[in-house]
Parts: C-alpha cells; sequence; structure tokens
C-alpha cells in the first residue's frame, strides 16, 4: 500500500495485522480520487471506519486541510498513528479511538462540519444508508460534501437517498464504490 499522489505520493503505509480489516487497494483509491478530486483545494473529511487510514491519508496529500479518522480497533489506531507519522504533517489529522456513532455525536457538539465523508465499514455490519443520515441529522455536513461508500458486491445502495444525489456507482471486483453528494439547497425530497 502507497500514497498515490498528491504531497506525500509514494510513501509506504502499514496495512492493519490480521484478517479483521481489508485496506482500499491502491488502483481502487486511485480510482476514487479521479472520481471525486483528483486534487482539493482545502477542506474537511471524515473517516468513520478508518481501519490503516489510507483513504484520509490520501486525502490530505491531494489537498484536504484536515482529517478526523475514527477506528475503535486498536490495532488499527496504532496503524494509523505510524501511517500519519509517514506524512510528516500529523498536525492536518485527528485520530480518534471509539464507536463511530457515539464519536458523531461529539463531533456534532463541537460544530465540526465536513465536506467529504468515507465510509467503508466491516461488511458484516454495514449500516451506511443510517450512517449517512445520522451525519446529514446531526448537521455535520457542508453544502456539496461528498460521501465516498465502499462496499461488497451485496450491499446494493439505493440509488436515492433523502437529501442526496447518486454521483456515481462504479464496480471493482468483489468492491463496489458508491458516491453520494449532498444537495447543496439543503431541500429534502
Amino acid at each position: 500500500m502507497r500514497i498515490v499522489a498528491g504531497d506525500f505520493g509514494g510513501r509506504r503505509l502499514k496495512a492493519v495485522p490480521g484478517m479483521q480489516t481489508r485496506p482500499t487497494t491502491d488502483k481502487v483509491k486511485e480510482a476514487v480520487f479521479n472520481i471525486i478530486g483528483p486534487y482539493f483545494d482545502g477542506g474537511r473529511s471524515l473517516d468513520m471506519f478508518a481501519g490503516s487510514g489510507g483513504l484520509s491519508i490520501e486525502a490530505v496529500s491531494r489537498g484536504i486541510d484536515h482529517a478526523v479518522l475514527i477506528d475503535r480497533q486498536y490495532q488499527a489506531i496504532k496503524t494509523i498513528k505510524d501511517n500519519v507519522t509517514v506524512t510528516k504533517a500529523v498536525d492536518r489529522f485527528e485520530i480518534i479511538k471509539g464507536d463511530a456513532p457515539r464519536v458523531l455525536e461529539r463531533l456534532a457538539a463541537q460544530k465540526e462540519r465536513f465536506d467529504l465523508v468515507f465510509l467503508d465499514p466491516p461488511y458484516a455490519k454495514q449500516q451506511i444508508v443510517k450512517d449517512v443520515l445520522r451525519c446529514d441529522e446531526l448537521g455535520l455536513l457542508n453544502p456539496a460534501c461528498r460521501i465516498v461508500c465502499e462496499t461488497d458486491t451485496n450491499a446494493m445502495l439505493p440509488a436515492e437517498l433523502p437529501g442526496f444525489k447518486l454521483l456515481r456507482r462504479q464496480d471493482y471486483g468483489i468492491t463496489v464504490i458508491t458516491i453520494y453528494q449532498k444537495e447543496e439547497t439543503g431541500a429534502r425530497a
């Protein structure tokens, strides 16, 4: 695994030891950023199930100002910290150990807002639609915020989601990337 492009491009990243996480492949990561970027002019990102932190590190490498990474596993948090150190820009990352739904409440209380959200939960525990709607309900999403969801082929996320439009759905073997964008008008469907 490596950082594909941007300020930190080419630097190697560690994977979380064991079988409880599956890192996003470099090929899928590059495809995702070609769809949503490929580069950014600032902004904040949120990674609710960060794993190795690769997606958020790539986002910061490509211009996101600050990334918040959440994971509940000790090994994942240790790996994220190691990977963030590789960037030599640790002040641009906030790493939180905890259960994502609980952490969202705290972020909302702190009036945090995000321009980009990554959702790549363990396949067996996917509740992506609920997570997206909860982020919106808590006021965590800026207008035009993009939500990048990584699932397996069985997940079948809906084409329509209240307050969001589907930007793209793309299959990469057993991985499916679904990208939503918060409607800028704030109107609910």
